[in-house]
């Protein structure tokens, strides 16, 4: 049998900068862990707040990276709190990684909206938490002498799924669309690489020798991700407020003309009017009905119709201030709430509105269209009523206008008349 030989080197150093050495190492764990920590400490407050789980598994990841870091560096033994697990230092770096990698599959699932683009992917990172899970408690089989395989099949699990992220985030990015996949891609990938090079460092040279990576490579990294992936969970969630605020947009507007529909008009009308009863102001309501709407349907079909109802758009907005709302009320009939105007100054917004449609010309479905409206102007300083009942008011109006012509504008008889 061939004698095995170990290779021996000594180094030469004063206590003094061994000393200085062993504090700038605690410093710079103790720097990144007071980083991480409060990085996850404010995401769970936020999620207080906004009540959205990404925050959730934000911040239970990065506090349990801290808490590897910690453990995993051996400063956390010294330290307040963290040193209750001293009598257990052979399980906490690797039951905190293990929890932070059921934390990260959880996490990456969310974060990718895997559950809409691919639910299958979605339920497997789900099993791929639970299998962590399992590695966290299989780390006490060590008892029994597994610690090899355990040790194994957990560097297994967690090369695997380094690389199933990376895969599922760069998809998510370049197919998917999703610009926060990007950030999350950049940061897994710089915390990936130095966590490998940590760990190869560490099978084939002494532990001192890997202490540059670890101190000034896989500290600084785990950082330098949490606040990538924060930038990109900022940029999830404003995405998703987006997408909601269009959501709405779309909930509250008519989809053929992109004004208010009915019951969006119904409600700002009922605000403004409790804005104007409170300052003792006016309020007015305009009733505009396109003339011989049925007659055009009919001659040149509902496409000009449609083209009719939405040219007449942009000359009533013309006559209309920023603070005014315009909303269709139904079929060819529109409502116009015009907030702080009495009658003397609803009556000649109506009647310019009225010119301006009347010169419009709608082309493309034979001859040129000649569209014409009737206008009925209700106003409460005249009415005595707010509400709905403008618009009641303001539709007998345009019935009035109609009766006596079309193309003419016609102010809503008082209580008294």
């Amino acid at each position: 049998m061939g004698r095995a030989t170990t290779d021996l080197s000594f180094f030469h150093s004063s206590l003094s900068e061994v000393l200085g050495e062993a504090a700038a190492h605690a410093r710079i764990i103790a720097l990144a862990f007071g980083a991480l920590m409060a990085m996850a400490v404010s995401a769970l407050l936020i999620r207080l707040l906004l009540r959205d789980l990404i925050y959730t598994l934000y911040g239970a990841l990065f506090f349990l990276q801290a808490l590897y870091l910690a453990y995993f560096s051996g400063q956390g033994y010294s330290w307040p709190v963290l040193s209750v697990l001293r009598p257990v230092t052979n399980y906490t770096s690797n039951v905190t990684v293990a929890l932070s990698g059921a934390a990260a599959a959880l996490f990456v699932r969310e974060f990718a909206n895997l559950r809409l683009f691919s639910p299958k992917v979605y339920s497997a990172f789900g099993w791929l938490a639970i299998a962590f899970v399992g590695l966290t408690f299989a780390n006490f089989l060590r008892v029994f002498g597994w610690g090899g395989p355990v040790a194994a099949v957990g560097n297994l699990m967690f090369l695997g799924s380094a690389i199933l992220t990376l895969v599922v985030a760069f998809l998510a990015w370049r197919r998917g669309g999703n610009r926060a996949a990007g950030w999350f891609l950049i940061a897994w990938t710089l915390l990936c690489t130095f966590q490998i090079i940590t760990a190869v460092r560490l099978l084939y040279t002494r532990a001192d020798g890997a202490e540059g990576v670890l101190y000034y490579g896989l500290a600084p990294s785990m950082v330098a991700a949490a606040v990538l992936i924060a930038l990109g969970v900022a940029d999830h969630v404003r995405q998703q407020s987006l997408a909601l605020t269009d959501a709405e947009r779309r909930a509250q507007t008519d989809p053929l003309i992109g004004v208010l529909n009915r019951r969006s008009l119904i409600e700002r009308l009922d605000a403004a009017c409790v804005r104007a009863k409170a300052r003792n102001l006016p309020i007015s309501v305009l009733f505009i009905d396109l003339d011989h709407f049925k007659q055009i349907n009919d001659t040149f079909g509902h496409a000009a119709g449609d083209a009719c109802l939405a040219g007449i758009i942009p000359p009533i907005q013309a006559e209309l201030r920023q603070s005014d709302v315009i909303g269709r009320y139904g079929g060819e009939e529109f409502v116009v709430i015009l907030s702080g105007a009495d009658t003397a100054a609803a009556q000649p917004i109506a009647e310019r509105i009225c010119r301006r449609v009347e010169d419009i010309r709608i082309a493309g479905f034979g001859g040129p269209i000649n569209v014409t409206c009737s206008i009925g102007v209700a106003a409460s300083d005249r009415l005595g009523v707010w509400g709905q009942h403008l618009i009641a008011h303001a539709d007998t109006a345009v019935y009035a206008a109609k009766r006596s012509g079309r193309n003419q504008v016609q102010i809503a008889a008082s209580l008294a008349a």
